[in-house]
């Protein structure tokens, strides 16, 4: 498989996409036509424009498989999709309705199709939405996501600020409770991180690192560059309580 797993498409002081320019033209490794699948926001026309401005300087074609008569048949003429990020429920409601759902990840483990996701399309990427951020505004099928990796994802990670006097639940403390229940390692992407997976090997990059969350364990700090081909040979165990 080759996958481009990002935490977030927008980063302070840049352009749409444009923190991980130099990445995704290695990604595409000359590839000139990427469809994009736009669900997870609800003006599809405008977000595929959004994508289309960002990636036409690295000669890129763009199209939005909304606008095919059939988004599975346009999926398996491509050589790969971006799955845009926004809202996690609405986008794996939408991929589950469409076929989608089944048509990206067989062709993607089978290395015919490379696969980039942002935020919930990272998301989309873990075998469960259960560690996104978003608010359910609208019910999937199921929590079951595309599964291209064997553990989850919490992109935009942010880090508890002792200083805060809100007294809420820290991003900490919600994978924490995910733990108690599911015995699935959390990679806690920060925003300008990514996640690389080529090859049978994963590697962080991009501008920040994560931290990784495991039952039973201390949290542990990770920086770009740092190898996590171990968390590909794992095998996730839902609703096993502690």
């Amino acid at each position: 498989m080759d996958l481009l797993l990002l935490s977030n498409s927008r980063t302070h002081g840049y352009g749409y996409l444009e923190h991980v320019r130099d990445e995704i033209t290695e990604f595409l490794a000359g590839a000139t036509d990427l469809a994009f699948v736009p669900y997870a926001l609800r003006d599809h026309d405008g977000y595929t424009a959004t994508v289309t401005d960002a990636l036409r300087p690295l000669g890129v074609t763009v199209t939005g498989v909304h606008t095919a008569a059939d988004p599975v048949a346009a999926i398996e003429a491509a050589p790969a999709v971006f799955v845009g990020g926004g809202n996690s429920f609405r986008l794996l409601k939408t991929l589950q309705h469409t076929g989608l759902a089944e048509a990206i990840p067989g062709r993607v483990r089978s290395g015919t199709l490379r696969y980039m996701g942002a935020s919930a399309g990272t998301n989309m990427a873990c075998p469960t939405l259960r560690t996104t951020n978003d608010m359910p505004i609208t019910e999937p099928a199921s929590f079951t996501a595309l599964g291209l990796v064997p553990f989850q994802i919490n992109p935009h990670y942010v880090d508890p600020d002792p200083s805060s006097t809100h007294m809420g639940e820290t991003r900490e403390q919600r994978i924490t409770e995910f733990l108690e229940d599911n015995d699935v390692p959390v990679l806690g992407i920060r925003e300008g991180g990514l996640l690389r997976v080529r090859d049978g090997a994963a590697r962080l990059g991009g501008v920040r690192g994560a931290r990784l969350f495991a039952r039973d364990a201390q949290p542990r700090e990770l920086a770009p560059g740092d190898d996590v081909s171990f968390l590909l040979s794992g095998t996730p165990r839902f609703d096993a309580a502690a």
